[in-house]
């Protein structure tokens, strides 16, 4: 269930994203780490959202959960990072953790993505059950990583989180003017020729207890570019990586000690037929790891030289704290006194 469709009747799995260009709808999870599945449909339909199952969620105990990241480590990572922006090495890079808790075989992905619907709506919202082929992701995700209609392509990266328009920081529009820069940059490499533009620069916009800053990028795709194209041009999306991106890849390698999996990955679907398709950016994202019986969650944030290690921490828990609370049967009031333990995964 993507973008208000409900795709049944599964037709073809490949990882060759040169089939988004081919035809019929197709259901897109790109992990983060490089490997796309794409699964084809032969029945799809509008729906209003509300067709999930009635049983509910089985989820983890609240107090389950671990951290690929302790708070030591991740305030120490941030450190590290503020140091490589020193020495000129990236402006700006996204340290990421991964939160892991066990769940019962019988936990199903579509009784949680209906959890979340009621609980947490929102705009890019969706659900993609493949268990045969490893793929069960339920996303909440407020941030559009490309939408195409033929050769019209946009994105929509978020940078800069608050509790409220308040707690925004100069540090925060500056994060989010980097990577609309990195955005234009990706961009270009595969529309016409001249301006990328960007209509919209630093909008707040309000989620469940948060806000965003959210700017707008727009594209016209030159003749020849397909999905294979654009994604090599813009994979992984520049507002989850950093800037300059292959710098912060490095940086993010040595610092993280989790792969990300479909977290900061994309999420979404194609319409081959129409030449129309919608990636979600795989923010506020759950997905289950049946081989290791755990339902996991990633949380992140942006590092530029002006981040104060703490409040780099505390952003990654507002985060992740009123998903994580959902998932497991807790009050959100309650997440705020959680302490996480630590994993290597």
């Amino acid at each position: 269930m993507l973008g208000g469709r409900l795709a049944t009747g599964l037709m073809d799995v490949t990882h060759d994203v040169t089939a988004l260009d081919s035809e019929g709808f197709w259901a897109v999870v790109a992990d983060f780490e490089g490997r796309p599945t794409c699964a084809r449909f032969r029945d799809v339909r509008r729906t209003d959202g509300r067709r999930f199952p009635a049983e509910p969620w089985r989820g983890p105990r609240p107090d389950a959960w671990t951290t690929s990241l302790d708070r030591a480590a991740y305030t120490n990572g941030v450190t590290r990072i503020r140091r490589h922006i020193a020495a000129g090495a990236v402006y700006q890079a996204n340290l990421c953790r991964v939160l892991s808790a066990p769940i019962a075989p019988q936990a199903d992905a579509m009784a949680l993505a209906g959890l979340l619907a009621r609980h947490n709506p929102a705009p890019y919202a969706g659900v993609v059950r493949l268990p045969r082929h490893g793929v069960e992701v339920v996303t909440a995700s407020p941030e559009l990583f490309l939408r195409r209609a033929g050769r019209d392509v946009l994105s929509g990266p978020i940078k800069g989180t608050g509790r409220t328009e308040a707690d925004l920081l100069e540090k925060d529009h500056a994060e989010n003017v980097m990577i609309v820069d990195l955005v234009r940059n990706d961009l270009g490499r595969v529309c016409v020729p001249g301006p990328v533009a960007v209509p919209d620069l630093c909008a707040v916009e309000k989620h469940p207890g948060l806000v965003h800053l959210v700017s707008t990028v727009r594209g016209r795709l030159r003749d020849g570019v397909g999905w294979p194209e654009l994604l090599a041009a813009t994979f992984p999306p520049g507002s989850v990586t950093g800037a300059p991106k292959e710098s912060a890849l490095r940086i993010i390698e040595a610092l993280e000690t989790a792969p990300r999996g479909p977290y900061c990955g994309g999420v979404g679907w194609v319409d081959a037929d129409l030449g129309h398709g919608e990636l979600a950016v795989g923010i506020r994202t759950f997905w289950i790891d049946r081989s290791a019986g755990l339902l996991r969650f990633g949380t992140g944030a942006g590092i530029t030289w002006g981040s104060e290690p703490e409040r780099e921490w505390e952003e990654t828990e507002l985060k992740a704290r009123r998903l994580v609370a959902l998932a497991s049967g807790e009050r959100v009031r309650r997440a705020a006194a959680r302490s996480w333990r630590t994993e290597s995964i």
